[in-house]
């Protein structure tokens, strides 16, 4: 089955603080599975660290979910699935909770504040305001398909 999917190597996928269901990070998920399905993915990864902790966060596996993209299921069809067949059931309020915390993400030890650190060095050197991992994805996105940093 043919699927509609995003051109990555054109534009990047949405944003991780788009929320579908009440979920970031889902249409992002959403945007490079279609894609890597139609491998034009380009320099996106499908099933990365970000994806799993949504996927762990619903009790989901990723070869299970990209499978149901497989099927030319929607943005609404798919989180109908999560819903459905997640191990984990969060309520409203658990998923507000976990989405703002995810908004919010800072690197939390020192490993990963250098890593962080280097990547705004190359991304957007000059840009002192990027302090969550979702500004600084965001500023790769743009900086990925020519805008200035």
């Amino acid at each position: 089955m043919a699927i509609s999917a995003p051109d990555l190597t054109q534009r990047a996928p949405r944003s991780p603080r788009v929320r579908l269901g009440g979920f970031v990070v889902l249409p992002r998920v959403l945007d490079k599975g279609r894609a890597t399905l139609a491998k034009k993915n380009g320099e996106f990864n499908f099933d990365c660290p970000l994806d799993n902790l949504f996927f762990n966060f619903v009790g989901v596996k990723g070869d299970q979910f990209k499978k149901e993209l497989a099927k030319g299921r929607s943005d609404s069809e798919m989180l109908a699935w999560i819903n459905k067949n997640g191990k984990q059931h969060p309520c409203a309020n658990s998923i507000h909770l976990w989405s703002s915390r995810m908004e919010q993400a800072v690197p939390t030890n020192i490993e990963m504040r250098g890593y962080f650190n280097e990547l705004c060095q190359t991304v957007a050197p000059k840009r002192e305001d990027i302090a969550t991992w979702f500004d600084l994805l965001d500023v790769d996105d743009y900086v990925s398909f020519g805008g200035k940093p």
